[in-house]
């Protein structure tokens, strides 16, 4: 894994380019955890040799996994970085293209990279950081900072 961090006028950008076999998600919280990053919008292009999503159970509380057992182009990756007990917790759901070109999408629970996966984690400002429902578990926006 490889992380470069730049600086821009609206706020720092991490760019973090997985190497085959890395597990998409262990790599990028790591780095989003040596970068101090705790409030982000993350997209992502790549593939993966296998992944797992999920589907969230709103009975359970939890997502039901959907394993993807092959090959699978990254066809979109979109989510953000929220804090959660004081670490950064990513957050990201993926459409995932087979080789017929059907599509499996979900909330990305793991991925194993192949050939790579290349990262743009932005930052946000911090009134835009999402914070933990407890009604529901699950990390949204709490305002707008507006009045």
């Amino acid at each position: 894994m490889r992380a470069h961090e730049l600086h821009h006028q609206t706020g720092r950008v991490l760019v973090v380019v997985c190497d085959k076999g890395e597990e998409a998600v262990e790599a990028v919280g790591a780095a989003l955890r040596e970068h101090r990053i705790h409030a982000a919008r993350v997209t992502a292009v790549g593939g993966f040799a296998d992944a797992e999503v999920g589907w969230f159970d709103r009975e359970t509380g939890d997502y039901r996994p959907i394993p993807v057992r092959e090959q699978v182009e990254v066809l979109s990756l979109l989510g953000d970085v929220a804090e959660r007990g004081g670490e950064p917790a990513l957050h990201v759901h993926a459409v995932l293209g087979r080789a017929d070109g059907s599509t499996v999408g979900g909330h990305l629970l793991r991925g194993r990279v192949w050939p790579t996966l290349e990262v743009m984690i932005s930052e946000v400002a911090p009134e835009l950081a999402k914070r933990v429902d407890p009604e529901t578990g699950l990390a949204l926006i709490s305002g707008t900072g507006g009045g």
